[in-house]
């Protein structure tokens, strides 16, 4: 096995994911995220990392963010955000928070490699990551990595290029960002 040639191959369709979804990827989550008073995000299983990975970078830039299921999550309401991802296109954990979201008065901005299902007519916003999932690897899977691996490691990026899109129509810097990382550590 040439782990050079896999390292390769899997960096190669994480590009692929990037070049089909942006830049409409970011042009639609930016001014969400940018107008929302308060932003809560969830995910579940490993897009649930991905998700607390953009909620920490959100929060370095200074907004009101705030992970779903954590004791300290406080309500949302009128001009609040909820960010959710479903790869596959539905998790009812997802729906029932965007059902609520929305009874709540906030908006909710889904994540997904499958905008064509049931929760894509809840959102007010839809991000589309065209990427393999756990639900689409068994027959004939696209990617060399397993299951929603390749939909995962997407994610990352993506909020990683969104952060920095972010920061420029902020003007946030480096070390604006750095001002809220944690002393803790």
């Amino acid at each position: 096995m040439d782990l050079s040639a896999l390292a390769q191959k899997a960096t190669q369709e994480v590009a692929a994911v990037l070049a089909e979804a942006l830049p409409n990827a970011a042009q639609t989550m930016a001014p969400p995220i940018l107008n929302a008073q308060r932003i809560a995000l969830y995910g579940v299983g490993r897009e649930g990392l991905m998700i607390k990975a953009l909620a920490m970078r959100l929060f370095h830039m200074g907004l009101d963010v705030h992970v779903v299921g954590d004791m300290t999550t406080p309500h949302i309401g009128t001009g609040d955000l909820l960010i959710a991802s479903a790869g596959p296109g539905h998790f009812a954990t997802v729906e029932g928070l965007m059902r609520r979201a929305r009874e709540a008065g906030a908006q909710s901005l889904l994540l997904t490699a499958v905008p064509d299902r049931k929760l894509s007519n809840i959102a007010d916003h839809i991000v589309h990551l065209p990427a393999q999932t756990m639900a689409s690897d068994q027959n004939a899977p696209a990617s060399i990595l397993p299951m929603g691996s390749l939909y995962e490691a997407a994610m990352f990026m993506f909020f990683e290029i969104l952060i920095l899109h972010l920061r420029e129509v902020k003007g946030v810097s480096a070390e604006d960002m750095r001002a809220f990382h944690t002393n803790m550590e």
